[in-house]
């Protein structure tokens, strides 16, 4: 829920700064309620692209609905793509509660945002995403697994969600163990960090010159 209020209150920064530049904001939600119609492990899921998914983890669920957002953002033209997410507890492993995680599939892609990060003051930590790690999401019944494993559990989830971003350049943003504070800072309020959303807002900003 993190993510999507990040991308909110983006949407609205950028509605009040007005760059030059056409911006398209998705919030991907659904009510996680179990039903008899519920997912359960071995099940196999068709998303919007047409991909089969086996459900390995039905914890796993927040990358499903992510996937079908990344198609769908792309199917409205979009030529770059961020997404913003709590997906892990692997990224707070991995990073703690001191910098968000960054995936991205374009080289070109990540120094701008790098260049945005730097300038909105953020900490965030870019993490790998070798072709190696594909292995880990692979299924004997589908396309892919929802869910890698507990190693790299952060990285196999970021490779999840390249399989829909596909050759778009992407910026995935695991959030998870910054977007919520639980002490007062001198630089920010305890509770929701709104984390992302200044080099997000700068980054909309470089493509506008």
């Amino acid at each position: 829920m993190a993510g999507g209020a990040t991308m909110i209150g983006v949407m609205r920064a950028i509605a009040l700064l007005k760059p030059k530049v056409k911006v398209i904001g998705i919030v991907c939600a659904t009510e996680n309620m179990p039903s008899g119609k519920a997912q359960k492990p071995g099940d196999v899921q068709i998303a919007m692209s047409g991909k089969s998914i086996e459900i390995i983890n039905t914890d796993a669920e927040g990358r499903l609905v992510l996937a079908d957002g990344l198609f769908y953002a792309r199917q409205l033209g979009c030529t770059h793509l961020v997404d913003a997410a709590t997906l892990t507890g692997a990224v707070v492993v991995a990073l703690g509660y001191n910098n968000a995680g960054v995936f991205a599939n374009d080289d070109d892609m990540y120094n701008r945002f790098h260049n945005a990060n730097a300038k909105a003051g953020e900490k965030m930590w870019r993490m790998p995403l070798d072709d190696e790690y594909k292995e880990h999401i692979r299924s004997n019944i589908a396309d892919i697994v929802n869910s890698g494993g507990r190693w790299g559990g952060a990285i196999t989830a970021a490779m999840f969600l390249k399989e829909f971003a596909e050759e778009t350049p992407w910026i995935h943003l695991d959030i998870a163990g910054t977007a919520w504070t639980e002490e007062q800072k001198p630089w920010i309020a305890k509770g929701p960090s709104g984390i992302a959303l200044r080099s997000l807002v700068e980054f909309v900003k470089s493509f506008a010159g």
